[in-house]
């Protein structure tokens, strides 16, 4: 099986230009409508702006799931290096919520909220 994510984001360009810097990668798909970043061989990341799922789903979609500015997503990568990306977040523009800590789980992960208001935790499995 194979996952797509899909965050709606306010500017594609922008959010686009976030995630190419975070993941150090540049899109496999980047077509106005939606940008695509390979995460893995099952995952996906996409972007669609706001404006394309209204245009899609239309009245089927409630309004408070598309331009909400409060978090409703978060995408955690697990990542060799937490510190070096959540810099690169931060570098980009996210807004820094937590620094890289080990957490009770296992993981030194980071937080920050990326330009569009998701969650972005980078971690690293602790041994």
């Amino acid at each position: 099986m194979k996952s797509h994510f899909i965050l709606y984001v306010s500017d594609q360009v922008r959010a686009t230009a976030f995630y190419s810097k975070v993941l150090n990668q540049q899109p496999d798909l980047n077509v106005p409508g939606m940008t695509e970043f390979t995460l893995s061989e099952t995952s996906v990341l996409g972007l669609m702006p706001e404006a394309g799922i209204v245009r899609l789903l239309g009245s089927a979609l409630p309004r408070s799931t598309v331009s909400s500015h409060d978090s409703r997503a978060e995408l955690y990568l697990i990542v060799p290096d937490a510190d070096e990306v959540h810099s690169r977040a931060l570098a980009a523009g996210a807004t820094e919520l937590s620094p890289p800590q080990l957490r009770d789980w296992g993981h030194r992960v980071g937080y920050s909220l990326d330009p569009d208001g998701h969650v972005l935790a980078v971690a690293r499995v602790e041994e």
